[in-house]
């Protein structure tokens, strides 16, 4: 990781040169990871904490690759990766690329094609730019803050096309959990209190009005943060719950999300619950208002789509079967 603290003013960056170098550089990487072969069995394929939490040698080499492509054309910038990461390190308020090389890596070694390359960048600590890209769906998300955000396609692995805004259909009024598409995921932590706040609230969620559930129409899973935060942003799904993952699994797809539409990022926990300290200021008026505006390091995330209305009603109502609080160091 870069030691530079030099702060630097977003005017002083041409965000849209950063994208679109991001850009070829998510192309290039995807044409790596699609080029490898990993297989459960392999012994190229290791854990880090657990056995659900895997890394492959083609992890650690896309972000070198990535890595050293970016001290290149932006020498005096910082960067955070997935697989350099070590107990420590910090986000600072200084230019910051946030990447995770393989976002997906269990549904990369079981060759479940939904995988991405998630590339983020934060100036004071805020997401600014972010790029994620599907090698094997061929899809590109992309998004630059107060400028919009856009899918396109891929299909010869290096040339975009077919470029479309989020979201994909017109914003309309955000009805009740009872009428929504969740997005959740089991993570690698399978033990302890946040194991047991995630698997009651799952069964709240998914539970009948008769059993004081919210009985949502269904639940998806993608395993990977940074396409389920695209998929909210095109509106696809409805919102996305999450807790234990990191920056760098969700700094490129919060810019794709709040630029679409009005997507928002909130605590993934309950304002009375949240122990938020280092919450940005608010929008949001009253005693909760840490709760509606999360640094991208916090580690617990409720993210719901753009909509014309009805998103604060939606966020108050999925906190109330939030069973528990979610702990997570950041």
């Amino acid at each position: 990781m870069a030691t530079s603290t030099t702060t630097t003013d977003n005017n002083d960056i041409d965000l849209s040169l950063l994208r679109d170098r991001l850009v070829s550089i998510a192309l290039e990487a995807g044409r790596v990871i699609t080029g490898a072969t990993p297989s459960t069995s392999s012994t190229s394929t290791g854990t880090k904490k657990n056995t659900a939490d895997l890394v492959t040698e083609t992890d650690q080499a896309v972000e070198a690759f990535i890595s050293s492509k970016l001290s290149t054309l932006y020498p005096t910038f910082s960067f955070l990766g997935e697989e350099t990461y070590q107990p420590g390190m910090k986000l600072g308020r200084e230019p910051t690329f946030v990447v995770d090389p393989i976002d997906g890596t269990t549904n990369f070694v079981h060759r479940w094609p939904y995988v991405s390359v998630s590339l983020g960048f934060a100036v004071d600590r805020i997401p600014t730019v972010g790029v994620v890209y599907n090698p094997f769906t061929r899809r590109l998300y992309s998004g630059v803050r107060g400028q919009g955000s856009f899918v396109a396609d891929v299909p010869d692995s290096a040339t975009v096309s077919n470029r479309q805004k989020l979201p994909l259909k017109p914003l309309e009024p955000l009805a009740g959990l009872a009428s929504s598409l969740i997005a959740i995921e089991w993570g690698s932590d399978r033990s302890g209190p946040n194991w047991a706040v995630k698997c009651s609230t799952w069964a709240r969620l998914g539970a009948s009005k008769d059993e004081g559930g919210a009985m949502v129409h269904s639940a998806r899973a993608l395993g990977s943060a940074a396409l389920n935060l695209c998929a909210v942003a095109e509106g696809s799904i409805d919102a996305y719950w999450e807790g234990g993952c990191w920056a760098w699994d969700v700094c490129a797809g919060w810019v794709v999300l709040t630029e679409a539409g009005g997507g928002i990022v909130v605590d993934g926990n309950p304002p009375s619950r949240s122990g938020n300290a280092n919450a940005q200021p608010a929008r949001q008026d009253g005693d909760d208002a840490s709760a509606w505006r999360i640094p991208v390091d916090h580690r617990k995330y409720l993210a719901v789509k753009g909509a014309t209305a009805g998103q604060r009603e939606f966020v108050e109502e999925f906190w109330s079967y939030v069973q528990g609080e979610m702990v997570y160091e950041h």
